[in-house]
């Protein structure tokens, strides 16, 4: 029998000493801006967890939606199907803020989901809010989960204080993207059909022109009235210089300024001589699938959109402009939920459930995600996939938002910073400016208070 879990309410304490009391719920809820409306309804998705006859409830949390979601939906249906004994109910939440902010509260009431999908890049907060629980790397490994199984950097950020809070289900990077007719029309294609490399400030500036002469329109295309792809691609950029944002306590913002400043000059010349200063995020991609631009830099999660639209394209790494092969990167990972009490019977099944999600990502793969479990990865069907394949060794270069709990998708830094750079690449803003803005947004958010 799966034990029974009280819901937190605002009228009792939790049962275990350690947890938040009812003043702290309620205290963070406003902290978070929550009213009594969105607490109600994060206590009705939490619910009851009503058996199917002889079988084992396990509830499990995303915020997976378009192609992603239904891929993730074909993940959890083959893994229902091998598991008659399980009564799964996989929920899906709205994306972003609103998924974060339920699954902060759920677990602070110690009432959440058995699993969730968490950003790597959001570790930080949860687990350091005593949000999430760590992995036991016993239980993992009896379902052929461990580290050798994973890139370096993957598994690394996978950790908090030293130890295992995430379980990662892929990485999905910056990439560039290439139109196959442009380039070859450019000269830029070897007798392969392959991109012919190039590197450095004014090879990458070179190339694109000769893009831009070939398509009569531009060079190249990204989301730049998008805040957040203007973060992404700052952030792989600085990253090539090795740039710091906080200090290894994370109370100090010790940005290099010379370093953020020559990113956001590029970033400036390449967007007004062969880009868009104006390009919002649908139009940017239209552009690309139009054949309007040689090259696009986006997540790689637009993969199946030009493979929908038939666009004669390929894909390949982020270029290496100042010396490095660094590119911004996130991750969907898999996370336990801090419960009240741990159901023994129920836990072992969230951790098989988990494997299960791994072994099986070669359907995530589909949408461009790079999955992190090696034996996928690694796999003749994986590398069959294209353009999906001919960036994993991404994966090896990625970086990570800082570790800070205000930055991750969809967060406080990212929109703060994607304004500033946003605001630079527009014309509204030099570069100075834009790196003063930054740097005043981030002391600001140092001396605001964790809502947990």
């Amino acid at each position: 029998m799966v034990s029974e879990q009280r819901l937190f309410s605002p009228d009792s304490e939790p049962v275990q000493s350690g947890h938040f009391t009812r003043r702290d719920f309620l205290g963070r809820a406003a902290a978070l801006g929550l009213g009594a409306t969105a607490l109600a309804s994060i206590l009705s998705s939490c619910g009851t967890t009503a058996l199917g006859a002889g079988k084992t409830h396990l509830t499990y949390w995303h915020l997976l939606g378009g192609g992603d979601g239904e891929r993730m939906l074909e993940m959890v249906q083959k893994y229902q199907q091998a598991n008659q004994d399980v009564d799964l109910e996989a929920v899906t939440l709205s994306w972003g803020t609103p998924y974060y902010t339920k699954l902060a509260m759920a677990a602070a009431g110690g009432r959440p989901p058995d699993v969730a999908i968490l950003h790597m890049s959001r570790l930080p907060m949860y687990a350091g809010s005593g949000l999430l629980e760590p992995f036991d790397l016993s239980a993992l490994a009896s379902n052929n989960i461990s580290q050798e199984n994973f890139v370096a950097p993957v598994w690394q950020k996978a950790h908090y204080n030293n130890q295992l809070y995430a379980v990662p289900l892929d990485t999905h990077p910056l990439v560039m993207y290439y139109n196959i007719d442009v380039c070859q029309k450019a000269g830029l294609l070897d007798s392969t059909g392959k991109l012919l490399p190039f590197q450095g400030e004014d090879d990458v500036l070179n190339a694109f022109r000769e893009a831009k002469k070939a398509s009569g329109n531009l060079g190249i295309s990204f989301p730049v009235g998008d805040p957040s792809s203007c973060w992404r691609v700052f952030c792989a950029l600085y990253g090539q210089l090795d740039g710091p944002y906080f200090s290894a306590d994370g109370k100090d913002f010790i940005l290099d300024e010379d370093k953020a400043t020559r990113v956001l000059d590029f970033l400036l010349r390449m967007s007004k001589e062969v880009g868009s200063t104006t390009a919002d995020y649908a139009g940017s991609v239209a552009l690309f699938s139009s054949g309007k631009a040689g090259f696009h830099w986006n997540g790689e999660w637009e993969v199946t959109t030009y493979q929908t639209q038939k666009t004669n394209f390929d894909m390949t790494l982020y270029p290496n402009i100042f010396g490095g092969q660094q590119t911004w990167a996130d991750s969907h990972a898999l996370v336990l939920p801090r419960q009240n009490a741990v159901d023994s019977q129920r836990r072992a099944l969230s951790i098989k459930f988990i494997s299960e999600l791994l072994k099986n990502s070669q359907i995530w793969a589909q949408g461009g995600h790079i999955p992190t479990y090696l034996p996928v990865a690694t796999s003749g069907e994986y590398q069959k996939l294209t353009p999906q394949s001919h960036y994993a060794e991404e994966a090896k270069h990625v970086v990570y938002d800082p570790s800070v709990w205000f930055a991750g998708a969809a967060s406080e830094m990212e929109t703060q910073a994607g304004a500033a750079f946003q605001a630079v690449i527009g014309g509204h803003l030099t570069p100075k400016q834009g790196v003063k803005q930054f740097r005043d947004a981030m002391i600001k958010q140092l001396k605001t208070p964790t809502p947990f």
